[in-house]
């Protein structure tokens, strides 16, 4: 049975992660996608907006943080934690990647493709790479 003092523990990690969540992937996407990578991203077909909707954004990065947080206290059996949220965020990552990479090559024309899946390929691996690093460094304590 889970006493009150491990409920809160618990909803302090997972809260704890969707902040850094957010604030990781803000800083990393914000300036891949709509400074660095803008205007090749726009080359390969209007998949970019011009004038991003921001708060959507926001609601889709919430939204993961939450899930990946919640899941995995379930996943971590001990090890280096940090290489443990590494390997359990890129795992869960590839849920996103598939959506984003190959779900939108497929959907919107996207020339060329591979240039486009390499990039995403790349953002997407630093982001659940960072992300994942932070997620085992808040979880490393105590399983909660």
């Amino acid at each position: 049975m889970v006493n009150e003092t491990d409920k809160v523990l618990k909803l302090k990690k997972l809260l704890t992660f969707v902040i850094a969540y957010f604030v990781i992937t803000m800083a990393w996407a914000y300036p891949w996608h709509v400074v660095w990578f803008h205007d090749l991203y726009q080359s390969w077909g209007a998949i970019t907006r011009a004038h991003p909707i921001v708060p959507l954004g926001i609601v889709a990065i919430i939204i993961q943080g939450v899930v990946i947080g919640y899941l995995y206290p379930y996943f971590y059996r001990g090890g280096n934690p940090i290489l443990q949220g590494i390997k359990f965020n890129l795992i869960v990552g590839l849920m996103t990647y598939s959506a984003m990479g190959f779900a939108t090559a497929a959907k919107i024309e996207i020339e060329p493709v591979s240039q486009f899946l390499t990039y995403h390929t790349i953002f997407q691996i630093i982001q659940f790479s960072l992300t994942g690093a932070a997620l085992g460094w808040i979880y490393q304590n105590k399983r909660s």
